[in-house]
């Protein structure tokens, strides 16, 4: 198996604040992805100068209704389902769900498919630190997943 990933920076609930050191943390990736509750749309727009291409889901604290409630994407073989408010149930067709909202970081397999949560950027809950996370794919489709503590 070749290992030339795909680096993939994910974050969610940032409520109007960027998480420190955001420049360090999308050193080297591909792609930012955004599970919403961004708040406000200057914040995505410094983002976005940082220079990957990046992904976004409104989130419930969100005005801008331009952004996707969900969005489908397929990377390295990879079927992803985008959403800031996690769903009872999956999706079919999708083998990794990632999401935001519950501001507490997830990691788990349910019915086939991986959930992921890289946490909240401010107002963590139930104890957890804040976070963001960085998603690796490889070529073949194999996941790495990677919180990193901002606090």
């Amino acid at each position: 198996m070749s290992w030339q990933p795909l680096r993939i920076l994910v974050l969610a609930d940032t409520h109007n604040h960027a998480p420190p050191k955001l420049n360090e943390l999308a050193g080297g990736v591909d792609e930012i992805w955004h599970l919403g509750d961004v708040c406000a749309p200057q914040l995505l727009d410094a983002i976005r100068q940082i220079g990957p291409p990046v992904s976004i889901v409104r989130g419930n604290c969100d005005a801008e209704r331009s952004w996707p409630m969900h969005l489908d994407l397929k990377r390295n073989g990879l079927r992803f389902h985008l959403v800031h408010i996690p769903p009872k149930e999956p999706p079919p067709n999708v083998d990794v769900l990632l999401h935001g909202h519950t501001h507490v970081p997830r990691d788990e397999v349910r019915d086939g498919v991986r959930l992921l949560n890289p946490g909240c950027v401010t107002r963590p809950n139930r104890g957890a630190p804040a976070s963001v996370a960085h998603l690796e794919i490889s070529d073949s489709g194999e996941l790495r997943w990677q919180l990193t503590r901002l606090r």
